[in-house]
């Protein structure tokens, strides 16, 4: 019987608070409470929570509190928790300012606690000794995540989203999974022992995994328990007490509780649950993950333990113990601890069989083996081994199953030519052996040698049966004698230029990969083999295969990427059992024809002929296969399906007709029952194909085509989950289509084209197109951020995200990560994408613990430290998650694969921190990625820390692809370059790279994003590059007006006068009645600078932000009291009768000798000072109707401010053709946007350049109307101007200084 010992204490005392040290902490507000040393500050909050799972989502520091942290980097705070139970209520949350050397023990006194816990992500809890530094410990974990700033490991430091990641509590929280191993529970009368010394006592009675725990009611966690454990014991009936159970241990000292239930059932219930605990046996210990430095002493007890799993710990050599005692071990698992020796007591186990010394420190074999002579199974992964010494290995004659992964094995070494006839099972992968000779071992059955670097192989083959050496540099591979039994041999991704002599003659083999290698040719000898049954030659240099003269048993037949013109006559006819047949990427123009005869005997039901030159002569073949199931045909030359040829084809499952010539698909695609994915994009094709009808349809894709109409039936067929419209520039869907199509989990259509100049800007250098499928998997597990328009300038966010099995992560870090980037931006300059990764990976929470994403963002914007610079990309990934450049036509990598596989030294690391590397290549069998957002419960061996890159964008540059990991494992970076470079449609090239992984074997979700990049001198919009935008001051004269300063800010949208908003919105809006007509601008202005574009910005003489400059004003009043209903409406335009929004453009121009198209005569004037330089002019130019060119003779008055930098720097305006207008000193004018149009110079005098939004669109249906109003004010056009000319009154003055 064992007794927990006594929990936490009882909740927090309120201690007398002594006078305050203000240099140590700051004056809390109500609720702080001073600690009784160090000056330690606990803060208590009632912190509301969801659930006992959930974290608080927003820092609880206060103004007060972050003065006296930003003090000095050494301070910082703790969040301190209560017991966090799924039975308790939620408890008070403690906020502590502490500094790095405050130690446990001072927060527990401050606290009124005995002990702190620590927490790692949710899982396993610790006690903390009183001289460890809490907030020390913060830092440490932080520093480890990737944060090197210590103000910024401060400020996160701060931040209650950490504490899903490490928490600290206040009493020993009660993890879920104990609550889950709870089996049954209740509060009962118990008396302890079988006499009656012992009183009956009411007790909490727990019956959770293999123990029966009694405790005290009132404090049923926190008070002392008894623990029974039942393995062994017994359980029984008490005859003298009605309902009541004797529950007795095992051992010499077993104990025994009586339990006493109220009615029969529950009675009965408890009986037959712990009489199955009482049956299991004792031999199986499971300790791993415990932070052991020694074997628990209780083992040494226990005679019938066979497997002891003590991986996960921190075991040395001497903490072995007496592990005599253990003489009944079958398997003995000690990996991941710090072993380099094993002590002699280990030579007693005799029945020992399998001893797991992965992840340790042994640079050697340990000797110790050869006195364990039932040991057959040695498992010694990731260790130091430089040398395999075979002379060693020779003397543990018993040994059949050797380990040695992950070593830094350079060579193998034997003292004599003595053969070992006992090892048949060898792992070598991942070492840096460059030649190997095995051929002393001559019982060999299986090597594994992946991932060497190995020039030449050399093995026996007298019990060889299974070879796999892919991902080597081998050109020769020697194996003698034949090896009869050899029935798989990979030699995959090395550099064999013809296929072994011995590899034709092996009788019994089955499998034969030599794809990714040097071949020109095919043995024939290989072909005719009749046991081959799976042949992969892919990504090879073949030009042809040898013919095919008699009957094989083949079923697979990998041939893609070759050079192929056409397939052996007689392959079919001949290979009546292949099943599959991959033929993608080569050149094929034709294909061979199938057996002659009514009825086929073809068995096929797999074909890719992906990316080759097919034409519409190959149908007719494909109808010889009737039991095709799944058919791709992408990008090849097929103008016409024929209809009657797809109608034999009855059991398709699967068609893929995309990047073709196709006008139609037939009709009899009805009768393809069983077909569930239809894939057709980029073709010609403008009727929509009948598949609604079909009942198993689930997935069509029909992007990029030509559909201007679909006709659906009145029901869509329940299984259809995903149709995919975008790409129909012509398509417009009624509101009644839509609605059928509502059920439809996704519906992809092209969203109306955005009119603004932040979309038509950022289109004029790059525009994206993503593409995501599924593939043979359930559900998508890949999303894909994409902002052509971010923030407030011309800027763009792309990424994409891949959680391998989940979906969650993916779709948390899409919503998500872009607002983080933003937040990053504004703080820093240089570490912004670095961190921004790091906070995603904190704001991910609870799902971020035992889940995980690998991810990829990209970052365009125009280089802060050199304004004068082009766009600059900045690029950040974790995981598997890559984007390639495509800069001159060729592909430029800039991510970088966080893999075990490719990347050696994330595998050394990983392995020094003593994680576990599955034999799958997985850290803990979980992922191979080494760094990813998410897991964090796989700290320190997975870190959310990215690779970042960050290159300026130049002309060259044409494309930018993101990709997942089934992108990039299917196609290479030059592959994908050269596949749409020449694609003008992003959102086809992303289909066609899905596409061609799909065909090239991806099972898996595959994503695709292209970013079509257009920065070049067309963009520009220079005046001294491209076209020349002239100014707004063209007109004939030679007064110079002097500019009125401006009253306001600088910033263009705000007005400071005595005319209010309304007022200038019913002038420039040309909504107001004949008593105040609209005034035009003065054009006496002198000319500007030249203008530039972001290609060619101008040099940074003074400070330059970008600022929308455009105010919408809203003119439902005019100046005079009326309705805009009851003025005289605008010539053109058909207003709603309440409102007219008009947007007015304001930019910079210096005024200096613009000419005028009328007389100076016409304008009074004034000299200007040398004061006037920096003021602004705002000349309003009265006139009846928008489209009158009357001017009245103006009088301006002129206001002088003091120079400032607000009124000589104004903010720019962006336009919509890529360009920004510079910066000025002189003036700022407000154009009439309505009569813009008109001008012959000025911001609207660039026809090509035109928005519609500068336009006014005349409905269809009123242009009649419209065409006799414009007559009638024609008409009346003449009597108007001459009743203006004898106008006495003067020109109305407005001081509207900006």
């Amino acid at each position: 019987m064992g007794e927990a010992g006594p929990g936490a204490g009882p909740g927090p005392r309120e201690p007398q608070e002594p006078e305050e040290d203000e240099a140590a902490a700051p004056g809390g507000p109500r609720g702080c409470r001073a600690g009784s040393r160090g000056g330690i500050r606990v803060l208590k909050r009632n912190a509301k929570r969801t659930g006992s799972r959930s974290c608080q989502s927003s820092s609880r520091v206060g103004s007060r509190e972050r003065t006296w942290l930003k003090g000095d980097v050494g301070r910082g705070c703790v969040y301190v928790y209560g017991r966090d139970s799924a039975a308790a209520a939620p408890s008070d949350l403690h906020l502590v300012l502490c500094t790095v050397d405050t130690q446990a023990s001072e927060i527990c006194d401050g606290e009124g606690r005995k002990n702190l816990f620590l927490q790692l992500h949710g899982d396993l809890v610790r006690r903390l000794e009183p001289t460890e530094k809490p907030l020390q410990i913060v830092y440490d974990y932080l520093a480890g995540l990737g944060f090197d700033d210590p103000l910024r490991m401060q400020e996160e430091a701060a931040n209650s989203d950490l504490s899903c990641m490490i928490r600290f509590y206040s009493e020993k929280p009660c993890q879920v999974e104990q609550l889950d191993r709870i089996l049954l529970s209740g509060v009962y009368n118990v008396r302890k022992g079988k006499t009656q010394l012992h009183k009956w006592a009411e007790r909490s009675v727990t019956l959770c995994g293999t123990c029966l725990i009694v405790s005290s009611v009132k404090d049923s966690h926190a008070g002392k328990m008894h623990i029974l454990p039942l393995i062994g014991g017994k359980v029984e009936e008490m005859k003298r007490r009605q309902y009541t159970l004797a529950f007795t241990s095992a051992g010499a000292q077993a104990q025994t509780y009586h339990v006493s239930f109220e009615t029969l059932a529950e009675c009965q219930r408890w009986h037959r649950q712990a009489s199955t605990i009482v049956s299991m046996r004792f031999s199986m210990v499971d300790l791993s993950c415990y932070s052991l430095e020694e074997v628990p002493e209780h083992l040494f007890y226990s005679q019938d333990i066979t497997y002891l799993n003590l991986r996960h710990n921190f075991m040395r050599t001497s903490g072995a113990g007496s592990l005599d005692s253990l003489c009944s071990l079958q398997t003995f698992w000690l990996d991941g601890n710090f072993l380099t020796s094993l002590p002699e007591e280990m030579g007693n186990m005799q029945q020992l069989s399998c001893l797991g010394l992965s992840f340790n420190n042994f640079y050697e074999l340990p000797a110790i083996c050869e006195k364990l002579v039932t040991l057959d199974k040695l498992a010694l992964a990731g260790n130091l081994l430089e040398t395999l010494d075979l002379t060693v290995l020779n003397r543990m004659g018993h040994i059949k199953s050797v380990d040695l992964r992950l070593n830094n094995l350079k060579r193998a070494a034997a003292d004599t030519l003595e053969g070992n006839k006992s090892v048949a099972y060898m792992d070598l992968r991942d070492n840096q052996m460059t030649d190997l000779d095995l051929s002393s071992l001559v019982s060999l059955e299986q090597l594994h040698c992946e991932r060497n670097q190995l020039r030449e192989l050399t093995l026996s083959g007298f019990s060889l049966r299974a070879l796999y050496a892919n991902s080597n540099c081998l050109t020769a591979v020697n194996i003698y004698p034949v090896p009869g039994l050899l029935t798989c041999l990979e030699l995959s991704h090395n550099q064999l230029q013809c296929v072994p002599d011995w590899a034709c003659e092996a009788k019994k083999l089955e499998v034969l990969d030599v794809s990714y290698n040097l071949l020109l040719e095919l043995p024939p000898r290989i072909l005719r083999s009749l046991s081959l049954r799976k042949l992969m030659v892919g990504h090879n240099h073949l030009q042809s295969l040898p013919p095919l003269l008699e009957h094989i048993p083949l079923e697979v037949l990998d041939l893609q990427h070759n050079l192929l013109t056409k397939l052996p006559e007689t392959l079919f006819v001949k290979a009546l059992n292949l099943r599959y047949l991959n033929a993608s990427a080569n050149s094929l123009e034709s294909l061979p024809s199938t057996c002659p005869g009514e009825e086929s005997l073809s068995m096929l039901q797999l074909l890719y002929l992906t990316n080759n030159n097919l034409t519409d002569q190959c149908i007719p073949v494909l109808v010889g296969h009737p039991n095709l199931r799944i058919l791709h045909l992408a990008n090849n030359n097929l103008q016409t399906f024929p209809a009657s040829k797809l109608s034999k084809l009855e059991h398709l499952e699967e068609l893929n007709l995309s990047g073709n010539k196709l006008k139609t698909i037939p009709t009899t695609i009805a009768n393809c029952k069983l077909l569930h994915t239809l894939i057709a994009h980029s073709n010609e094709i403008s009727i929509f194909p009948e598949i609604l009808h079909l009942p198993h349809i689930q997935f069509v894709d029909l992007s990029c085509n030509e559909l201007t109409e679909i006709l659906i039936p009145e029901a869509l067929p329940g299984a259809l989950q995903e149709l995919d419209l975008s790409g129909n520039t012509n398509l417009v869907l009624e509101h009644k289509t839509l609605d059928i199509f509502s059920h439809i989990t996704t519906l992809k259509i092209d969203a109306k084209p955005s009119l603004t100049a932040d979309s038509a800007l950022t289109s004029a250098f790059w525009s994206h197109g993503v593409a995501e499928m599924a593939g043979q998997r359930n559900k998508l597990c890949v999303s894909s951020l994409a902002l052509g328009s971010f923030a407030e300038g011309v800027e763009a966010v792309y990424g994409m995200f891949d959680g391998d099995k989940n979906e969650e992560l993916p779709r948390l870090l899409q919503c998500t990560m872009a607002d983080v980037l933003l937040e990053e931006v504004q703080q820093s300059d240089t570490m912004f994408m670095s961190n921004t990764f790091l906070v995603s990976h904190r704001k991910l929470g609870m799902a971020g613990q035992k889940l995980g994403s690998s991810a990829v963002l990209c970052y365009i914007r125009n280089e802060v430290a050199d304004p004068a610079s082009n766009f600059s990309l900045t690029v950040a990934n974790v995981g598997t998650c890559q984007a390639v450049l495509c800069r001159s036509g060729k592909a430029l990598p800039l991510s970088k694969v966080f893999s075990l596989e490719q990347c050696s030294e994330e595998a050394r690391r990983v392995k020094e921190q003593k994680a576990i590397i599955t034999e799958d290549n997985k850290v803990n069998g979980v992922t191979c990625c080494t760094r990813m957002l998410g897991c964090t419960y796989l700290h320190p061996w997975i870190l959310p820390k990215p690779h970042v890159n960050s290159i300026p964008l130049t002309v060259q540059d044409e494309l930018l692809l993101l990709g997942n990991k089934a992108l990039w494992e299917h196609l290479s970076y030059a592959e994908a370059v050269s596949a749409v470079q020449h694609l003008h449609d992003p959102l086809a090239a992303a289909k066609k790279l899905c596409t061609l992984a799909q065909s090239y074997g991806c099972q898996d979700n595959v994503g695709a994003m292209v970013v079509c990049l257009n920065i070049s001198e067309d963009n520009c919009t220079c005046e001294m590059h491209g076209l020349t935008l002239t100014g707004p001051g063209a007109f004939s004269s030679t007064t110079t007006k002097p500019a009125t300063p401006s009253c306001s800010s600088g910033i263009a949208s705000e007005f400071s006068s005595e005319l209010s908003a309304s007022e200038v919105s019913s002038e420039v809006g040309s909504t107001a009645s004949d008593e105040h007509g609209a005034v035009g601008l003065d054009g006496s202005l002198l000319p500007r600078q030249e203008r530039r574009c972001s290609l060619h910005p101008v040099p940074p003489s003074s400070i330059f932000q970008r600022q929308p400059s455009s105010a919408t004003f809203s003119s439902n009043q005019s100046d005079n009291g009326l309705d805009s209903d009851d003025e005289q409406p605008v010539e053109g335009v058909m207003t709603n009768g309440s409102k007219v929004e008009v947007e007015v453009d304001i930019h910079c121009c210096k005024g200096k000798g613009l000419e005028l198209e009328h007389p100076a005569a016409e304008y009074s004037s004034s000299t200007p000072g040398p004061e006037d330089d920096s003021g602004l002019v705002l000349i309003i130019r009265r006139q009846n109707s928008v489209n009158s060119n009357t001017v009245q003779r103006g009088v301006k008055e002129k206001c002088e401010l003091q120079k400032s930098l607000s009124t000589c720097c104004l903010y720019g305006k962006k336009l919509s053709n890529g360009s920004i207008v510079p910066l000025e000193e002189s003036l700022n004018l407000i154009e009439v946007a309505t009569e813009a149009p008109k001008k012959k110079t000025g911001y609207f005098a660039a026809p090509s350049q035109m928005e519609p939004e500068d336009q006014f669109v005349v409905p269809p249906d009123l242009e009649e109307e419209v065409k006799e109003q414009m007559k009638q004010h024609q008409e009346d056009r003449a009597d108007q101007e001459l009743k203006e000319e004898h106008a006495a009154s003067l020109p109305d003055e407005f001081d509207t200084a900006l």
